[in-house]
């Protein structure tokens, strides 16, 4: 009955505002109506179908058509998204984000009323926030199985020849193969799908950007926890892509009951999507979901004994190790192998430690003794199932519907459930015995499946809901991060999610981001601008094995995007060969590559400086540019096949530079800011650096 009263003064309250507009950036023109924040507006039509408008460059530009943006699917597919306005009101607010304007929309059919509350904050122009509401007011239930925000149209452009109509930010894990950017053509469907694309990874991060030339357009949620959203993108004819961010999970609405959808948001932006990044993290920052500084020890270059694969021999290890230490590199982590796959249990094997854990700290000592930091791989979440911890403990793991333990394919192993008490209880005491007891100072964790966990269904947890397991998951990591620093503060924790892409709620608990098995230098590069804007420069990124890059050799593409340098060489020369990679023995000419490699890392520690994201475009522009101030230098890092023309320097102050490459240590020329014009020639790269006159 509340409801129906309520509904009926909304109607009253709507022809009252048709006659006296309420707020002036509330316009009424041919039923279209608009609301505006700093740099961003959205219209609606009289279906509260809506579309937005970027205002970037003082300039009103329309991205798309009108649309069903907000609105639930009903379990016979049918939609509920046309709505009659009834009701809004604007003022002026201020919470733990900051001061900004709240916009209340209320819209009725027969048989919802929609609720729609959009914020825009002074300290994010660019966005706006929403949250909305959907309440029964028929006289039957509602069964529900989707809702749907931030449905967007977004208009192409006319393309250039081989240019494709845009490039996107793709959140979904979808494989080791797969890229964190693609291009977006006739044709392109992809769901986004952030809970377990397969059985062996999923998750990721909820930003889905897609960009043109001239402008970008981006939609996510910023709740406090991963859940398990989609975010659609498509393109099925050349005129305009459409995005989304939905929630399918079957809800019934009773009468006078309400369902409501997580908070969301749509922001707009020039250049590539680096900007969404950091603004985010930003917002997330505010919101108690912190970025933690690094360790002095996360900028220290790292060998991998991973070049001797899971077979190796502790001889083979201790060997490298004089190598290493010519080459000044700064870590050595004993990688998966020396845990002789018991996961879950990680009891030392004999063969390799005959006296347990004196000869593990023993390990650790030979480390140090070479003046090294020791770093210990470990993958956390599984449990081989030929171990004891599997057969008699069946209450850690996570279920399927059908009570069965969920495998991990890749691994041969089972998921431990994060949210299960005694699974957080035997993490944390694996890190106080690699830590506290053997010694370690940091820790490499690996695993594709570390992004995200299935939802549980093991009755021995009594979860609240299957996917508490994942909500969970970030809890685990802050267990691991906290118990590491209270016996190390300068611990390193990298987290490896081999190939997947990055989980953001993941990203609080590690200090030493890595671009997670990339398959090529394009990888490396589009890996560290993401991880660089997700943490805003406050941690540093790991290129991971270069070995990995193009030639696996390619130090290039870590060193100029600001990156850790990392290696995996096999030493002395035929003491292995890897079945992985290929031939990464370290001969006497790679050695005068390598130790060249280090000492420009070393002179220049680029990851100490600010990477500069929103100066280019790493869709549109070419050659491909990345920047960072260090120091009161700009250093420029410029990749290509092959080029010959002029490179525009941009990020520069008024005055007069001379441009060196720090890669060939020579002047190649001067040039005046703020915006300069370089003629060059190269193959794959140039490193350069511009030094005020």
């Amino acid at each position: 009955m509340r409801i129906n009263i309520r509904a009926s003064s909304y109607i009253f309250l709507f022809f009252a505002w048709i006659m006296f507009p309420i707020n002036p950036n509330f316009a009424q023109e041919k039923n279209i109506f608009r609301i505006d924040g700093g740099k961003i507006s959205v219209e609606f039509n009289d279906k509260l179908h809506s579309r937005i408008i970027s205002r970037l460059n003082n300039k009103d530009l329309v991205l798309g058509d009108f649309n069903e943006s907000e609105y639930i699917t009903c379990a016979d597919g049918k939609k509920i998204a046309d709505f009659q306005l009834v009701e809004f009101n604007q003022t002026n607010m201020t919470d733990n984000i900051g001061q900004g304007k709240e916009s209340k929309i209320t819209g009725k059919n027969d048989k919802v009323i929609k609720n729609l509350k959009i914020i825009s904050y002074d300290k994010f122009p660019t966005f706006l926030f929403l949250n909305v509401e959907y309440i029964n007011i028929s006289e039957t239930d509602i069964d529900i199985k989707e809702w749907t925000n931030n449905n967007y149209k977004f208009d192409s452009m006319p393309k250039e020849e081989n240019a494709p109509y845009y490039w996107s930010y793709q959140p979904g894990s979808y494989g080791w193969e797969n890229h964190w950017l693609q291009q977006i053509n006739t044709g392109y469907e992809r769901e986004n799908y952030l809970g377990m694309n397969n059985i062996d990874y999923g998750g990721g991060t909820p930003i889905l950007d897609i960009w043109r030339q001239d402008v970008g357009l981006a939609i996510g949620h910023v709740e406090l926890k991963p859940k398990f959203i989609s975010m659609p993108t498509s393109l099925k004819k050349d005129s305009a892509a459409e995005i989304a961010l939905e929630y399918s999970r079957k809800f019934t609405i009773k009468p006078g009951d309400a369902l409501s959808t997580f908070r969301t948001f749509v922001s707009v932006h020039n250049g590539d999507y680096f900007a969404t990044l950091t603004q985010f993290s930003e917002f997330m920052d505010l919101q108690g979901i912190s970025i933690k500084s690094s360790s002095k020890y996360g900028y220290g270059t790292e060998w991998c004994g991973w070049g001797f694969e899971e077979k190796f021999t502790m001889e083979q290890f201790y060997g490298a190790l004089p190598m290493v230490k010519k080459l000044g590199i700064d870590c050595v982590t004993l990688d998966m192998g020396w845990e002789d796959a018991g996961y879950g249990e990680y009891i030392l094997p004999e063969r390799r430690f005959p006296n347990g854990d004196e000869d593990m700290k023993s390990v650790v000592d030979s480390i140090h003794s070479f003046e090294k930091k020791a770093r210990l791989w470990w993958m956390p979440l599984s449990v081989f199932p030929k171990t004891d911890l599997f057969s008699d403990h069946p209450e850690y793991m996570i279920f399927n519907e059908d009570q069965s333990p969920v495998y991990i394919h890749f691994w041969e192993s089972f998921f431990l459930c994060p949210a299960n008490e005694e699974v957080q209880k035997l993490t944390k005491e694996f890190v106080i015995r690699a830590i506290g007891d053997w010694g370690w100072d940091g820790l490499k964790i690996d695993g594709n499946h570390l992004n995200s966990v299935p939802a549980c269904y093991n009755p021995e947890h009594n979860h609240a809901y299957p996917e508490e397991s994942v909500e969970k998951l970030p809890e685990l990591f802050n267990l691991i991060y906290e118990t590491a620093i209270s016996i190390n503060p300068d611990v390193v924790i990298q987290i490896c999610p081999c190939g997947t892409t990055q989980s953001f709620y993941l990203l609080p608990y590690l200090n030493q981001t890595v671009s997670s098995d990339p398959h090529n230098s394009w990888d490396v590069r589009i890996k560290g601008k993401t991880l660089i804007g997700l943490t805003r420069g406050k941690i540093p990124f790991a290129g991971d094995h270069v070995e990995l890059s193009d030639n696996m050799s390619d130090f290039a593409s870590t060193v100029g995007v600001g990156g850790v340098i990392a290696t995996k060489f096999v030493w002395p020369v035929g003491s292995h060969e890897n079945q992985e990679t290929g031939d990464i023995t370290l001969s006497p000419e790679k050695e005068k590559k390598w130790a060249k490699w280090l000492r420009i890392y070393n002179e220049n520690m680029l990851p100490k400086g600010k990477y500069l994201g929103e100066l280019y475009d790493m869709g549109y522009d070419r050659p491909e540019t990345h920047a960072i101030l260090k120091d009161g230098l700009m250093f420029y890092a410029i990749y290509a096949d092959n080029f010959d023309g002029e490179v525009e320097l941009r990020g520069l102050k008024n005055t007069s530079y001379t441009i060196f490459d720090y890669e060939n240590s020579k002047d190649i020329g001067e040039v005046s800011g703020p915006i300069a014009k370089l003629p060059v020639k190269f193959e794959k790269h140039l490193l350069i650096k511009a030094i005020p006159k």
